[in-house]
């Protein structure tokens, strides 16, 4: 690494550490697409895998040749030459090369178990195996970043070892030394002593940081390492990781930036959408309560807190949602107060008096609904209604009159049947019909779109893509009252309706009508 410009670089490792973590996979086209979007987003460095070690990398590192990047340095990962083998003989080094990436990642032992109960080797040979590999890499052009593993463990129970590895490091011409917490149990205060006790006995090259979670302390051991001199940070988008988890970069950068005053990237904007896409294209649901870039990171939910938020957002928000790429977001629920709905209607563009009539019927409704079970947080659509319908903003658009299911299951082999019938009124013209489904449920959806399509075709737009159940007061067993919460999208834009009986039936046809209803709604501006 050349002369810092910049206060603190960006190491992502999203690509090879994070695909470590159980329930996360990519695949190569998954890598190069991730890979770009890292790039645009800021970050300065991107390990791609190991080249070699699987099929995916090898494809990735093949294709990634092509990659356009305009800022991020591609690296290739992999380890010092082995015991008792000369470095040009060593094939895994040599497949590093073959990578054809302009840096190169390699970690070696900094803790003395791992050398002599691991490797089985000499702490000397140990040493001279890291040395003669950062030579070598440095000899054919490459930028070396040495990872020293498991440093902080191994600088615990043997200081002078950890140290002499680093040296090796140093000698051989490593670029930068990262310091690792492999394990991730060391403590903030451990990490800046250490982190300023290296940077003491080897000043003449600069230190970086790779931490874990396990300890839930990633963020703040990153943090700390920062504090002490740490010039580059190691981590992965949304901390993706084994076991618990890496750094999360998420976390750690708009706390670089925001709130430490580094400038390490120009498009701190586009965080959450970077977050999301990392979830998305790794098939992982987004976790609603992620510091910044959640869901929730900016939600409000108490009376209180949103009449002061309305008035003055820094009253409760650590920072402008709008830096990280978030928004703010008013929950309505039996908290709530009068401003919580009025925000919510302000948003949905419907007319809503601060003090009137309307508003205080709402916020009623709104705390018995949810006394009996209802949750309107995650069902925006279903309050949506009961807005319109307050406010005077609702036009029937069909009449209910009744429906039947039946779920029929034959002895001898044949394929259990479920049919619903479903009687309603369209502008005083009757409709019955009859379906069949893969389900109960489903089989209502299909009788109620069939009855309504003649009238409504642009029904054909919405599907539903998510379904949830959820027993309340599991005390009165099959007996209990359940929520239904349902998820329909027409391509565009999502939005969540919610039904609540004793019946999971008639709960699930609540929510289902309601999001049928509202999109003819919303459709009536148009």
């Amino acid at each position: 690494m050349a002369t810092p410009v910049k206060p603190v670089y960006l190491y992502d490792t999203t690509l090879r550490d994070g695909t470590q973590g159980e329930g996360f996979q990519l695949s190569g086209l998954d890598k190069l697409r991730i890979a770009e979007r890292l790039d645009q987003f800021g970050i300065d460095y991107i390990e791609g895998g190991w080249p070699g070690s699987n099929p995916k990398d090898v494809e990735f590192f093949r294709e990634a040749k092509k990659l356009k990047l305009t800022h991020a340095k591609l690296a290739a990962f992999g380890s010092t030459r082995r015991a008792d083998t000369p470095v040009e003989e060593d094939a895994q080094v040599a497949l590093l090369l073959d990578a054809e990436t302009p840096v190169v990642t390699i970690f070696g032992k900094s803790w003395d178990l791992h050398v002599t109960e691991v490797l089985r080797t000499t702490l000397e040979e140990n040493q001279a195996m890291i040395r003669d590999t950062v030579a070598y890499l440095k000899k054919h052009g490459r930028e070396v970043v040495y990872d020293a593993e498991h440093f902080f463990d191994g600088y615990k129970e043997n200081a002078e070892h950890a140290l002499d590895t680093l040296r090796a490091a140093a000698e051989g011409g490593a670029d930068i030394l990262v310091l690792c917490d492999t394990n991730g149990g060391t403590l903030p205060q451990e990490v800046s002593a250490i982190c300023q006790a290296v940077q003491a006995a080897i000043p003449q090259v600069p230190i970086g940081i790779h931490t874990h979670n396990d300890c839930e302390l990633g963020v703040a051991n990153a943090v700390a390492a920062v504090q002490a001199g740490a010039v580059q940070v190691q981590g992965t988008i949304n901390g993706y990781g084994e076991r618990t988890g890496n750094c999360n970069l998420t976390s750690l950068i708009p706390i670089l930036q925001l709130k430490m005053g580094l400038s390490v990237t120009p498009h701190l904007d586009k965080m959450k959408d970077l977050s999301f896409f990392v979830d998305d294209v790794s098939n992982n649901p987004h976790f609603a309560r992620a510091a910044f870039v959640g869901r929730t990171a900016f939600a409000h939910k108490g009376g209180m807190h949103v009449n002061a938020v309305q008035k003055l957002a820094r009253s409760y928000e650590h920072i402008r949602p709008e830096e990280v790429g978030n928004v703010q977001y008013i929950l309505v629920s039996e908290l709530a107060g009068q401003s919580n709905i009025l925000i919510k209607a302000e948003q949905m563009g419907l007319n809503l008096e601060k003090g009137s009539a309307a508003a205080k019927n709402l916020l009623q409704t709104v705390k018995e609904q949810e006394n009996i079970g209802y949750s309107y947080e995650a069902a925006g659509g279903s309050l949506e209604l009961l807005i319109r319908k307050e406010t005077g903003e609702y036009v029937k658009k069909f009449e209910l009159k009744e429906f039947h299911t039946s779920f029929r299951q034959y002895r001898d082999g044949h394929t259990p049947v479920c049919e619903a019938t479903v009687k309603l009124f369209v502008n005083d013209t009757p409709e019955y019909t009859v379906a069949e489904g893969h389900g109960v449920v489903n089989a209502l959806d299909v009788a109620l779109r069939k009855a309504l399509l003649p009238f409504y075709p642009e029904l054909s737009e919405v599907s539903l893509v998510d379904y949830k159940v959820r027993i309340l007061d599991g005390h009165d067993a099959t007996a209990s009252k359940t929520r239904v919460l349902i998820v329909s999208t027409d391509g565009e834009t999502n939005w969540g309706t919610v039904g609540v009986s004793e019946n999971i039936i008639e709960a699930s046809w609540i929510a289902l009508v309601d999001g049928l209803d509202l999109f003819l709604q919303r459709r009536l501006k148009k």
